[in-house]
């Protein structure tokens, strides 16, 4: 017959299952964070929540094609291999993109971005550079990247050819970000500087390791790092805080080439949601947007288009103007006839 545990007994037991139980759980975070991709707590009361395929993308690649039914679109040169997704080829004159066809409505969220730009061209003899989306209008060929200019939403550039030659403090390849509310056109001849959020130096070319990008959108935070050293650490690139991004967005990426070339290749992008605590204050602060906006950043406002008709409206317009134009030939015909009348009786 088992002997009856006591209370200290029960306690002894109870805190040893809960060690062995936060122990395991410390290990598979430590174990996630090192490998540079999996889910990792960003703060106090934020947790990272994997989302399914309709927002992310791995091999081997299943639902990316040019038809309606696959989650993922191609465009322009952009092929499907077995190891990667191809935007450009080391070739000139070619652009292409991937698009992903469900608009994001999550409120805050981290893309990670694992990416690959290899050529034969040396020094200062490749371009153009990729380019990662999450904008209104999505598979929409451009010069920016590959993409349209004055597009709505956030542009985040891998610029890999200095366009303007006097400048000397900047190396490149380089990492910027841009928020359009889609009055803005990105200024090629000065690589993007005059509408840039900020930026850093980001030598990814030609490299033996992985590389990555991520970007974090938390709170009206925008927060993009890299792991560019084959170390699995996350380094800091850029921090803006007031962005605002609206909801429904679509995410992409693109790349172009023109005289130079280089390979862009995408391997995977995974979408994390963020669960995030906020005080009642920001609840009201945090509110949703209709258009790009950044704080203390004065962007061109846009007249907004009027919506178009709907059918039954239009209609009803049509209707009412046959019957007013109806009406008013009435009146007139009745009038005239009056007035012919009263000649008459003045001639008599």
């Amino acid at each position: 017959m088992a002997a009856t545990l006591g209370p200290s007994g029960w306690w002894q037991r109870w805190r040893q299952r809960l060690s062995a139980r936060n122990w395991s759980r410390m290990l598979l975070l430590l174990l996630l964070m090192g490998s540079g991709q999996g889910p990792r707590q960003v703060g106090a009361g934020q947790t990272f929540e994997y989302l399914k395929r309709e927002h992310s993308l791995s091999k081997p690649y299943q639902g990316v094609g040019t038809g309606s039914s696959s989650l993922w679109n191609l465009m322009g040169n952009a092929m499907v291999m077995t190891q990667y997704i191809r935007l450009t080829p080391d070739m000139q004159s070619k652009q292409g993109a991937l698009w992903n066809r469900v608009p994001c409505f999550l409120r805050d969220w981290e893309l990670q971005v694992h990416f690959k730009i290899h050529g034969q061209g040396k020094k200062n003899l490749h371009g153009d550079g990729l380019a990662i989306w999450y904008t209104k209008d999505r598979m929409q060929p451009g010069p920016v990247f590959g993409n349209m200019d004055k597009f709505v939403g956030l542009g985040v550039f891998v610029d890999t050819y200095p366009n303007e030659e006097k400048q000397q403090e900047r190396v490149f390849p380089y990492i910027s970000a841009m928020v359009n509310n889609g009055s803005l056109s990105y200024d090629h001849e000065r690589d993007g500087r005059p509408t840039e959020l900020g930026g850093c130096t980001a030598i990814v070319r030609n490299l033996h390791y992985d590389t990555f990008l991520v970007i974090r959108y938390v709170k009206r935070h925008l927060t993009i790092m890299m792991d560019i050293d084959g170390k699995h650490e996350w380094r800091d690139c850029i921090e803006v805080p007031g962005v605002r991004l609206p909801r429904g967005y679509y995410f992409g990426t693109s790349s172009i080439t023109g005289d130079l070339s280089d390979n862009h290749d995408v391997i995977s992008l995974k979408l994390f949601e963020l669960t995030v605590e906020r005080t009642p204050e920001e609840e009201k602060l945090h509110r949703d947007v209709f258009l790009p906006s950044v704080d203390n950043m004065k962007l061109p406002e846009v007249t907004a288009p009027l919506p178009p008709l709907s059918g039954l409206a239009l209609f009803l317009i049509v209707f009412f103007s046959l019957v007013f134009s109806v009406f008013a030939i009435v009146i007139g015909i009745i009038l005239y006839n009056k007035w012919q009348e009263q000649s008459r009786k003045r001639f008599y």
